[in-house]
C-alpha cells in the first residue's frame, strides 16, 4: 500500500478540528503538564522553516506527557502589537488591525499544515480589548500598590496614605525613587497635587523623567534590544538619548527575588547567569563626598571603600543633574560640546564600546579621608541608572579607571604592596594593602589598613565610614526599572486621564479602554503621539466614557494618557490567560489557576533572557503578591530552541575583461576565468545544488538573457551557511516542503538536524533521509495491519522494541529527539530483516513515533483497528528482561595482537570461553608448533592468548 501522505494529513487534519481532540479542560483526576511557546510576532513575511522548530519540539513533549497520562495544555496565541504593523500603516494608510488580521490568518493557515496539538480554543491576540483588558487592570493595580521592605513585597498604597496620615514617613518602610522626608502635620496639610506627587515615589507603576532612546524617525522610545549599534533595529534610523516624562514599573525593587527564584527553577547555568549579570548585586558603601570650595555635596557608591586612599579624580555621568551643577563657566563650552556627543550614544553601546571619552568639569571633589582635591571629570563610561551616577577614580586598581587616567594624564597610586600597575594587571586584587604613599597621611583617627588583607580592609573601612557618618552601608542592582510608555498607536492604552497635570486611573468597571480611530498613524505636527489625533479621546468623570477632546475643560472633562504599553506589556502574562481565556471576571480564576499553576515547559528563543523573562517574571511576582497567582515563578522548567540556519547558493558571474555581464561560470569551472563574483540566488530554484536555469531567468529580469558555462551539462551552485533573511534568498518556506514531503517529514527533519538547543544549518538536500524512512516505516506497519495472520513476537522483534521503547522515552526527557529518530531508523531495519509479523509490536511503534509524526500514527492506528485517536493510547514501557543480551562478541588475541572474533553465550564462564578459544581450528593456525603460556579473559570483551 503506497504511503499517500497528501491523503493522510489533509484527513487527519480535518478529522482533528471536527472531534476537538485537542481541546483541554480542567480534570482533576489527572495530573496536569502545561507546554508553553513563546507565541510569535506575526509578521508580513509569514513562517519560514527556522520558526516552527520550537513548536515542534514542544508538540512532541506535549504528545508525550498526554500519552503518559497527563492532562496537557498546549496552548497558542498572538504576541500582535508591534513596530512593523505601524510602520506599514505609516507608508500605507492600512489600520494596523486590517494587517495584523491577515498577517494572524496567514501564521494559523501555516501552524495548521505541520499538524500541532494546539488547544485553539484557547488563542489569544494582544491587540484584543477582551486580553488587554486584564494588562490594563495589572497596570492600575501597579500603580496603586508600593514595595514594602518591611513584608518584602507589593502593598496597597491605601496603607501607605494611612501611614503618612498617622506618621508621615517616621518609621515608613516603603521602596521610593527617592529618600522623602515629612511628618503627620505636614503630610495632611499638603495639597492634593503635592499628595499625589510624593506617592508617585513608591508607586511600582510611577511616571517620571527618565533617559530613554529616542528615535526622532520612528517617532518612538526603543527599548535597549531594540537598538543595534547606535540604530533602531527596525528600519535602522538613528536613536538618540533624551530625557523625556516616562511611565515606569520599578522591576528593580524585585531584583533580591528575581536573583533568589533563579534557584527555585529549571533553567540552562548560562541562561540563570545572563539574568544574574543582568540585575547584578553588588554589596558596598554610599560615602559622601564635598564640592570643593562649595556647600555643594555627592554621593558615590563603591564595592572597594578599602581603596579610597587611591582616589585620584571623580566621574560623573554625562546624564547626572550634578553635570549643570559642578560645570564651572569657563568649562561649560567644552562640556555641552561632550554631552551631545553622549546624547548620540545608547546605553548598550557606551557599555560594549572601551574607548576612552570624557570631559574636565572645571570642579574639585575633597576626599573624605584625605582632604586632597580631586578633579571631577564627566565621561561616557559612568551610566546614571548605576549607583548614584557618580564614582570615585581608583586607576590602579580598575581597567577603566586606568585607560581613563593615562589618556587624560591623571595620577594612578597602587594600594596594593609591589602592584604592577599596567594594562594587563587588572585580575582579583587579593593580597595585603597598605596606605597610599601619595597621600602620605590618613586624617581621620589614625585609621590604616596597614597590613590588612583586601577583605579585612574593605570590612574596616565600610564600619569606619558608618560610626563616622561619611556614608553607608549599602546593597545595589545594576537593574534598571523598566520603561514602560511607547510613542506609538499600535499598543495597549493606558487607562489614565490627567487632572492639574497627574495622572489618574479611570474606574477599573469602564476597561478596558479601546484605541480609537485616527487619521495618521505619525506623530503630531507638534512632537505628540499618534494619539494626539484622535478627535475622541478625553475622559468625562461624570458620565466615566470617553468624550471629544473639545469637551475637554479641566474641570469634568479631561486628557487621556497619549502614549502606549510596549510590547512586553501584553506578553508578561499571557500565560494566566491561557489557563482560563473566556473569564470576564478576571485575569485567570482561583480554580484554574490552581490547577495549572504555572507553565511545566517553556520553549523559545535565547535571545529573551534579560527582556521579556526578566519581565515576565517581575510581573508574575507582583501579581502572586496580590494574591492574584499562585506561584510565584511563571516558568518551572526553560529550553532555549537553537537557530536554523540558512542554507545559501550562489552563482558566478564572471568578471573578466571583456565578458558578458550576463554569462555565469558552474562551481567547480570558476578557476578558468580571472574573476567572478558570487551572486545570492533564491534557494528555492536549487534543487541538489543544481539550479533550475529557466527558473532562473524568470525569477529576475536582468537574467533573462543570461549564458551559462555548464559542467556536464549542469549548472553546481556553490553554498554558504547563513543566517536565514529575505536578502539573502535562503528562506524556505514550510508550505512547500509540507506539500512535497508531507508535515511528517518536516516534523522528522527539524528535530533530526541536531540537538533542539543547538544552531544547526538547513539542507533541503537532506530531508530526503527523512521521507524515505516514513515511507519504509509505513510499508512495515502497513503490511502487518493489513496482514490477516498475527503471529507472536519473536525474541528479536521483543529486543529490538523494547529497546526502541527505552532509547525514546529517555530521549524526549532530555529533548534529545535527533538521536530518537536514529534509533526509530535502526528499529525499523531491524524489524524489516527480521520480517516482523507481530502486530503488538506495530502497535508499540506507532504509539511511539506519534509524538513525532502524529498524521502516519494516527492512520496506522486505525488501520490496526484501534478505538479512537492515538493522542489517547498508552506510553509502553520497556522490560530490562528483553534487553538482556544472550551472545556476546568477543575478541581473541595473540601476544596482545586481536586476530579473529568468537560468538559466546552471554552468561558463559571463563572456563567455557577458555575451552571454545582452545578448540577453534583459527587458534591452531595462530598457535602452530609454539606453547600456550596463558590465558587472558577480560569478560565480554578480550581473549588474550600469551604464546611462545
Amino acid at each position: 500500500m503506497e504511503y499517500n501522505f497528501r491523503d493522510i494529513e489533509k484527513k487527519w487534519q480535518k478529522r482533528w478540528v471536527e472531534s476537538g481532540i485537542y481541546r483541554v479542560v480542567e480534570d482533576d483526576k489527572k495530573k496536569k503538564f502545561y507546554v508553553l511557546n513563546m507565541f510569535p510576532y506575526p509578521s508580513g513575511a509569514g513562517l519560514h522553516v527556522g520558526h516552527p522548530l520550537g513548536y515542534i519540539a514542544s508538540d512532541i513533549y506535549a504528545r508525550y506527557k498526554r500519552l503518559q497520562g497527563y492532562n496537557v495544555l498546549n496552548p497558542m496565541g498572538y504576541d500582535a502589537y508591534g513596530l512593523p504593523a505601524e510602520q506599514y500603516a505609516i507608508q500605507t494608510g492600512q489600520h494596523p488591525a486590517i494587517t495584523t488580521e491577515q498577517n494572524i490568518k496567514r501564521y494559523r493557515e501555516q501552524l495548521d499544515k505541520i499538524g500541532f496539538s494546539f488547544d485553539w480554543s484557547r488563542e489569544v491576540r494582544t491587540c484584543d480589548p477582551k486580553y488587554y483588558h486584564w494588562t490594563q487592570w495589572a497596570f492600575q493595580r501597579m500603580f496603586k500598590s508600593y514595595y514594602s521592605t518591611s513584608s518584602h513585597k507589593a502593598q496597597p498604597t491605601i496603607k501607605l496614605i494611612e501611614h503618612f496620615e498617622l506618621m508621615g514617613t517616621e518609621d515608613c518602610h516603603a521602596l521610593g525613587s527617592e529618600e522623602l522626608h515629612f511628618t503627620a502635620a505636614e503630610w495632611n496639610a499638603f495639597s492634593e497635587k503635592k499628595k499625589q506627587e510624593v506617592l508617585m515615589n513608591y508607586r511600582i507603576a510611577y511616571l517620571a523623567e527618565t533617559m530613554v532612546n529616542w528615535c526622532p524617525a520612528l517617532g518612538t522610545v526603543l527599548a535597549n534590544d531594540e537598538v543595534i549599534n547606535g540604530v533602531s533595529e527596525r528600519g535602522g534610523y538613528p536613536v538618540e538619548q533624551k530625557k523625556m516624562r516616562q511611565w515606569c514599573l520599578r522591576t528593580s525593587a524585585y531584583a533580591q527575588r528575581l536573583l533568589d527564584g533563579l534557584e527555585t527553577i529549571d533553567w540552562t547555568d548560562s541562561l540563570k547567569e545572563a539574568q544574574r549579570n543582568w540585575i547584578g548585586r553588588s554589596e558596598g558603601t554610599e560615602m559622601e563626598f564635598q564640592v570643593a570650595d562649595s556647600e555643594k555635596h555627592f554621593t558615590i557608591f563603591t564595592t572597594r571603600a578599602d581603596t579610597i586612599f587611591g582616589v585620584t579624580f571623580m566621574v560623573l555621568a554625562p546624564e547626572s543633574e550634578l553635570v549643570a551643577e559642578l560645570t564651572t563657566a569657563d568649562q561649560k563650552a567644552a562640556v555641552d560640546d561632550y554631552l551631545a556627543y553622549v546624547k548620540k550614544r545608547t546605553e548598550r553601546e557606551r557599555q560594549m564600546d572601551h574607548s576612552v571619552t570624557g570631559v574636565f568639569s572645571g570642579s574639585y571633589a575633597v576626599n573624605p579621608f584625605t582632604g586632597d582635591k580631586i578633579p571631577v571629570w564627566i565621561s561616557e563610561y559612568v551610566l546614571a541608572g548605576y549607583g548614584t551616577g557618580a564614582i570615585m577614580a581608583v586607576p590602579a586598581h580598575d581597567s577603566r579607571d586606568y585607560a581613563f587616567a593615562k589618556h587624560f594624564n591623571l595620577p594612578i597610586i597602587p594600594l596594593i604592596e609591589g602592584a604592577d600597575v599596567s594594562e594587563e594587571s587588572f585580575d582579583a586584587k587579593e593580597g595585603r594593602v597598605m596606605n597610599s604613599p601619595a597621600a602620605g597621611k590618613t586624617t581621620l583617627d589614625g585609621f590604616s589598613l596597614n597590613g590588612l588583607s583586601v577583605k579585612e580592609a574593605i570590612a574596616a573601612t565600610k564600619k569606619f565610614v558608618t560610626e563616622h557618618n561619611l556614608g553607608r552601608v549599602k546593597v545595589n542592582y545594576r537593574l534598571r526599572d523598566a520603561i514602560f510608555s511607547r510613542q506609538r498607536y499600535w499598543g495597549e492604552p493606558f487607562p489614565v486621564y490627567y487632572k492639574d497635570d497627574m495622572p489618574y486611573m479611570i474606574p477599573k468597571e469602564c476597561l478596558p479602554l479601546e484605541l480609537p480611530e485616527i487619521d495618521e498613524y505619525k506623530p503630531t505636527a507638534t512632537g505628540e503621539p499618534p494619539l494626539g489625533h484622535a478627535k475622541k479621546w478625553a475622559w468625562d468623570t461624570k458620565t466615566d466614557s470617553v468624550v471629544d477632546c473639545s469637551a475637554i475643560d479641566n474641570k469634568t472633562v479631561f486628557p487621556l494618557e497619549l502614549n502606549t504599553m510596549p510590547g512586553f506589556a501584553g506578553s508578561s502574562a499571557y500565560y494566566l490567560r491561557y489557563m482560563d481565556p473566556q473569564n470576564d471576571k478576571g485575569l485567570v480564576s482561583k480554580e484554574a489557576n490552581e490547577y495549572w499553576r504555572n507553565v511545566d515547559l517553556y520553549v523559545g528563543g535565547s535571545e529573551h533572557a534579560t527582556g521579556h523573562l526578566i519581565y515576565s517574571r517581575f510581573w508574575n511576582k507582583f501579581l502572586f503578591d496580590s494574591g492574584y497567582t499562585c506561584e510565584e515563578e511563571p516558568f518551572k522548567k526553560l529550553v532555549n530552541q537553537g537557530m536554523i540556519q540558512g542554507r545559501s547558493n550562489f552563482v558566478y558571474r564572471i568578471e573578466d575583461e571583456g565578458a558578458d555581464k550576463g554569462k555565469f561560470v558552474s562551481l567547480n569551472l570558476r578557476k578558468n576565468y580571472k574573476e567572478t563574483t558570487p551572486i545570492h540566488v533564491d534557494v528555492n530554484i536549487v534543487s541538489a545544488d543544481v539550479l533550475d536555469i529557466d527558473a532562473f531567468k524568470a525569477w529576475r529580469p536582468e537574467y533573462n538573457n543570461a549564458e551559462f558555462i555548464l559542467e556536464d551539462g549542469k549548472y553546481i551552485c556553490g553554498w554558504a551557511v547563513e543566517k536565514m533573511s529575505k536578502s539573502m534568498y535562503n528562506v524556505v518556506n514550510p508550505d512547500m516542503i509540507v506539500e512535497k514531503y508531507g508535515a511528517d517529514t518536516l516534523r522528522l527533519y527539524e528535530m533530526f538536524l541536531g540537538p533542539v538547543e543547538q544552531s544547526k544549518p538547513w539542507d533541503t538536500n537532506g530531508i530526503d533521509g527523512c521521507h524515505r524512512f516514513l515511507k519504509k516505516f509505513w510499508n512495515l506497519c502497513s503490511s502487518v495491519c493489513c496482514d490477516s495472520v498475527a503471529t507472536d513476537a519473536t525474541p528479536d522483534n521483543l529486543k529490538s522494541v523494547h529497546k526502541l521503547i527505552k532509547k525514546v522515552s529517555q530521549d524526549i526527557e532530555q529533548f534529545s529527539y535527533n538521536t530518537s529518530i536514529s534509533a526509530f531508523m535502526i528499529c525499523v531495519n531491524e524489524l524489516s530483516q527480521q520480517k516482523c509479523k507481530s502486530k503488538e509490536m506495530i502497535k508499540n511503534l506507532v504509539i511511539l513515533i506519534a509524538p513525532f509524526a502524529p498524521h502516519i500514527a494516527e492512520e496506522l492506528w486505525e488501520m490496526l483497528g484501534e478505538q479512537g485517536s492515538v493522542c489517547d493510547a498508552q506510553w509502553p514501557t520497556w522490560d530490562e528482561q528483553y534487553l538482556v543480551e544472550s551472545q556476546a562478541k568477543m575478541g581473541v588475541a595473540f601476544n596482545g595482537k586481536t586476530r579473529f572474533e568468537i560468538q559466546v553465550a552471554a552468561d558463559a564462564d571463563n572456563a567455557s570461553i577458555e575451552a571454545l578459544v582452545r578448540g577453534d581450528e583459527r587458534t591452531a593456525k595462530y598457535v602452530e608448533d609454539k606453547q600456550i603460556v596463558k590465558v587472558i579473559i577480560v569478560p565480554k570483551r578480550m581473549v588474550n592468548i600469551v604464546i611462545k
